[in-house]
């Protein structure tokens, strides 16, 4: 099926859509999925697809379920390619196309073992194509839509274009960070550009207010804990020569562990505090959860990391030896099932360089889709696997709602 999938991958690379608007990315999905003949609903609002394949003749078993995100970034595509995006200013720059042609290919496969007879055993998975991972609000949308019912585990995948074609990352425990946004608005008075003697401006606040918390961060956080606090966007004023009113900031915080969370929060409001004395404004910092650490769990990656030695030999086992401090809002997932999360290598072999993600020239070695698929497809038969420990371990019946959760 290599060929269909990277057909298919290719149209959505032309056909990107961003969060909230994945509407016709869910259309065609849900088009493929029903033509396998899967039991197939379309998520909120229109977006996202929930498809399940049962083979078992009564309700034998909880469900482990794939999950691919479906939405693209606000960036222009620059390749030179035949499948370049035909949409002004935005891209499959993160390889969603890529995990969402996975695990359609992870679904076909294991539909025509069970149209051929070839299953050794009953299986029972959910593939989830989920909306709006870039802003992290798409997790938490399919869950509220029930996604996660009878779910016991939980898998997905992630380009790497760190890695070449060929090897596959693995990490148990952290494998993102908690992602917060921070939104600060600072209060001062206006005046004119000539005389800031007359004005508390806050322009001048905020570039004190940057500067110390660079500056003063990495020296109140113990040596071996991770955090990275960053600015992305500052807006104030509305002429050059007047001394603005107010300034707004944003920006993201990034941790690894819930103690160091709490310990930059308290960091960061007394800095700002301390600058709005000195500088005469008001600072008002708020903080808003974008999502929770991916923490992968040992067993699942133990499966998946039989699966790859099967597949490719144990030297195609890369152990990632840090986390990372970007965010990803499979976590949400996690915060009610185990499950974890594999990077696939997706740099051409002997490349000097690949672009990574999120960049203009973002692409992949297309190789890595009919991988994937084989990954997750196997990986899922050998989970079901009537006696074994993946069995045992992973398909206990869960006692909580998957449906209620816990960031609401």
């Amino acid at each position: 099926m290599s060929d269909s999938l990277v057909d298919l991958r290719r149209t959505l690379h032309r056909n990107p859509e961003v969060s909230g608007e994945e509407f016709q990315t869910s259309l065609l999905l849900y088009q493929m999925l029903g033509d396998l003949g899967l039991s197939v609903r379309m998520g909120p609002d229109g977006r996202g697809v929930i498809a399940d394949l049962d083979t078992f003749e009564n309700n034998g078993s909880t469900v482990l379920a794939l999950r691919g995100d479906i939405d693209a970034l606000r960036i222009h595509d620059c390749k030179k390619v035949g499948y370049c995006s035909q949409r002004q200013g935005i891209m499959h720059a993160c390889g969603h196309d890529a995990h969402s042609a996975i695990v359609l290919g992870a679904a076909q496969a294991i539909q025509s073992l069970a149209e051929n007879g070839e299953l050794p055993w009953p299986v029972r998975v959910r593939f989830i194509f989920q909306p709006a991972e870039e802003i992290c609000v798409g997790a938490n949308e399919m869950i509220k839509a029930g996604c996660l019912e009878d779910v016991s585990a939980i898998i997905a995948t992630h380009m790497e274009p760190g890695l070449p074609f060929g090897k596959i990352g693995f990490r148990k425990g952290e494998l993102t960070a908690n992602c917060e946004e921070i939104h600060i608005r600072i209060q001062g008075s206006s005046g004119h550009g000539a005389r800031p003697y007359e004005a508390n401006d806050p322009i001048a606040a905020a570039a004190q207010l940057v500067n110390t918390l660079y500056l003063t961060l990495p020296r109140v956080t113990q040596t071996h804990e991770a955090v990275v606090v960053s600015f992305g966007q500052i807006h104030g004023g509305t002429s050059p020569n007047v001394i603005p009113e107010t300034v707004e900031l944003s920006g993201t915080m990034r941790t690894l562990v819930p103690q160091t969370r709490h310990e930059t929060i308290r960091h960061i409001h007394r800095i700002a505090e301390g600058i709005a004395m000195a500088t005469q404004t008001k600072i008002d910092v708020n903080f808003k959860l974008g999502t929770d650490a991916v923490r992968n769990d040992s067993d699942v990656i133990d499966l998946l990391k039989e699966t790859c030695a099967e597949l490719l030999g144990l030297p195609a086992i890369h152990e990632i030896p840090r986390a990372s401090m970007g965010g990803e809002d499979f976590a949400f997932y996690l915060n009610h099932v185990p499950g974890a999360m594999i990077r696939l290598g997706c740099a051409a072999p002997g490349s000097e360089s690949w672009p990574m993600l999120h960049s203009t020239q973002f692409d992949i070695d297309e190789r890595v889709l009919a991988l994937g698929a084989n990954m997750l497809a196997r990986s899922t038969v050998t989970c079901f696997e009537p006696g074994s420990r993946w069995h045992q371990q992973l398909l206990r019946p869960r006692t909580t709602s998957s449906t209620d959760s816990s960031t609401d």
